[in-house]
């Protein structure tokens, strides 16, 4: 039997953190309920003023879904002043594909939007277990290719989208670059992969190398991936789009930030997935953070590494915002 390979330790500040209590539960099928409930309670406990004191302009917009599938809901956050065509960060919602919702992180987005730098459009879309691959990405991409059609309805700017998402979101928003690539439509200029969840594989040494340890380890990690493909996870009939990783043509994909904890599940896809990006010629910048473990950031925000990869990122989405 092979070894698991050997986890990285946290940063001394989270490791402090991970010592005072679990920050999530390992999910499985007996939890997965449990979990949404919790995830609702305390969204409902800490309601968070998404207009940011008058200075963004809310929506919820009801557009069709994909074929044959139900209507999906689009939340809309523009500046509450000014005139655009604003450029459009297109939000997927982290959650392991299956918890989380549109409203869950869109709040660290919303200062772009109060500045008047950007509009926002999160986008709320089918969860496995209930609706399995290709619901949740199928979902996404009707939301952003009615997004660019309608751009101009709302003073959206169609030729400045760009794709941000973290975890399950991340790896949402690298399908959608490789579905708007191959489709021919809509034209993207940044993807924006925050510890994205892109290999539902499981064979790289930092997918094993954490059990019961810090936040979605392998055991959370392999129930959301067969909440999503069922028996075909790991097998040879996942398509890119559903675990991008799998994609062996990554050329024509735009420009791209890929962050990672370096002691979390995600780490050596999302570095793999960068390195592979650059191969291919495309602009990319990588940055993993040492003793991170998954959503280091927004968990426990206040801390240095945390404020630090923050920043960078920052940084980086200003910079796209500019041009």
């Amino acid at each position: 039997m092979t070894e698991d390979p050997v986890a990285q330790p946290f940063q001394a500040e989270l490791a402090a953190v991970l010592a005072a209590g679990p920050l999530a539960p390992t999910v499985s099928a007996e939890t997965l309920d449990g979990l949404r409930t919790m995830m609702r309670e305390q969204a409902d406990a800490n309601p968070v003023d998404l207009t940011l004191g008058g200075t963004v302009r809310v929506e919820a917009l009801t557009v069709p879904g994909p074929d044959g599938a139900p209507d999906i809901t689009l939340h809309l956050f523009r500046p509450a002043t000014g005139h655009g065509p604003w450029p459009v960060l297109y939000n997927t919602h982290g959650g392991g594909m299956i918890s989380g919702s549109a409203l869950g992180e869109v709040a660290l987005y919303l200062p772009y939007v109060a500045e008047g730098l950007a509009a926002v459009v999160s986008v709320e879309y089918r969860l496995a277990p209930e609706h399995p691959d290709p619901a949740p990405i199928e979902d996404c991409y009707a939301g952003l290719a009615w997004t660019a059609r309608h751009a101009h309805e709302y003073d959206l700017d169609a030729d400045r989208l760009m794709l941000i998402g973290a975890s399950a979101g991340g790896g949402l928003a690298a399908g959608l670059g490789l579905l708007a690539r191959d489709r021919g439509f809509p034209s993207i200029t940044h993807q924006i992969l925050i510890c994205p969840m892109i290999d539902d594989r499981e064979v790289t040494p930092s997918s094993r190398m954490l059990d019961g340890k810090g936040v979605w380890d392998r055991n959370s990690n392999h129930f959301g991936w067969t909440s999503l493909l069922g028996d075909r996870r790991g097998g040879p009939d996942v398509s890119i789009y559903a675990a991008p990783a799998r994609a062996t043509d990554l050329s024509g994909l735009p420009q791209t930030y890929v962050d990672a904890g370096g002691a979390e599940t995600f780490r050596d896809e999302a570095v793999d997935y960068a390195q592979r990006l650059a191969q291919a010629g495309v602009l990319v910048d990588l940055h993993v953070w040492g003793g991170g473990f998954h959503g280091f950031d927004m968990l426990v925000p206040q801390a240095a590494i945390s404020r630090a990869a923050i920043a960078v990122r920052d940084e980086y989405i200003r910079r796209a915002l500019a041009r």
